[in-house]
């Protein structure tokens, strides 16, 4: 399947490929654009591009707009995506360097690329374009709750940040590499850039999430399986709301929680303790029993990226033993990996 969804999705002719752009950043959870598209679109990207003060690599060639331009990008993608989505006064001399390169520009950010001046006019002189992805479909529905066919899967998180995308991703994978009929369904900036499609859920007034998230992932065939990127935390102060809609949209039989056990307080909200996997699973239930009174936890994604091998290891088998599910890291793979994804279609 994996068909574009609504007009989003039939606008979504994206120039390829890309030069990605990490700003200023000095925090790499604020740049899980670029490392998204570096992670699962490395045919896609030629190269990165910071400003001073950019302390953030995904891992890719540091080139000028020119040397990217000749390397054969067609855009620059900015790769931020920092609290509140805002285009930095100290991004907007680059940006305007790669269109005079030949480089049109995307976004993904809250902020409009149109609502700054500097790109409007270089634009206007370049002849380039300003592409906005954050754009959810027109006529989006409230939600109804009713009970839709085919099986979901959706991402949860103790917090934003740390491999929803990437657990979701790396699930679809291992389904289709099963020979299961499945699709990745987008939420996010990154993830609509990746698959081609999806509804930025954060873009959708609040009375329609739940709406958004129904359209997302229709009716579809009794074997069929949707793995919808999660958005934020129930948890989370700023972006709880989103998180819920989605939850109860998706109306998910299965839903994973993801955890970077490095982290001690919410990314940004440095006064609020991360949840407990347990109190995540708990309130999930509770929440999304709602709308699917069948729902459970199928496991836990680990985002080990901060530890040797041996060390994740020796968590992932603890954090097993702990709960009672399936615990892995999807990045890492493995045995661990494959009892998740089996215990998920189990």
């Amino acid at each position: 399947m994996n068909a574009p969804i609504g007009r989003l999705a039939d606008s979504l002719t994206l120039p390829q490929p890309y030069l990605l752009f990490l700003g200023d950043t000095t925090e790499a959870g604020y740049a899980k654009t670029a490392f998204g598209l570096a992670d699962w679109a490395a045919d896609r990207c030629v190269g990165e591009l910071g400003v001073a003060g950019c302390t953030v690599s995904a891992g890719l060639p540091r080139l000028s707009p020119a040397e990217a331009r000749a390397a054969g990008a067609r855009s620059l993608v900015i790769g931020v995506a920092n609290q509140g989505g805002v285009i930095s006064e100290s991004w907007v001399a680059a940006l305007v360097e790669a269109m005079e390169a030949g480089l049109d520009i995307i976004s993904g950010l809250h902020t409009r690329l149109t609502s700054v001046p500097a790109l409007v006019e270089a634009s206007r002189h370049t002849g380039q374009r300003l592409i906005d992805v954050r754009t959810p479909p027109p006529s989006i529905p409230i939600g109804n709750g009713r009970k839709r066919s085919g099986k979901r899967l959706l991402t949860v998180g103790t917090d934003c940040a740390l491999g929803k995308k990437y657990t979701a991703l790396a699930l679809h994978r291992a389904f289709v590499a099963r020979g299961i009929d499945a699709d990745f369904r987008a939420t996010g900036q990154t993830g609509i850039m990746i698959a081609g499609g999806g509804i930025p859920m954060d873009a959708v007034v609040s009375d329609f999430e739940a709406g958004a998230a129904e359209i997302l992932s229709p009716d579809a065939p009794d074997d069929h399986w949707d793995l919808i990127e999660g958005q934020g935390s129930i948890f989370n102060p700023a972006y709880a709301a989103v998180s819920l809609g989605l939850l109860h949209g998706s109306q998910p039989d299965v839903f994973v929680v993801c955890h970077d056990p490095s982290r001690r307080v919410i990314l940004g909200m440095e006064s609020f303790a991360l949840p407990s996997i347990e109190e995540v699973i708990d309130l999930t239930i509770r929440l999304g029993s709602r709308t699917n009174p069948a729902i459970r936890c199928g496991g836990v994604s680990l985002n080990t990226s901060s530890m040797g091998v041996g060390e994740a290891e020796a968590l992932i088998g603890a954090e097993r033993r702990r709960l009672g599910l399936p615990v892995a890291d999807p990045i890492r793979g493995g045995a661990a990996f494959d009892a998740l994804v089996e215990n998920c279609l189990a």
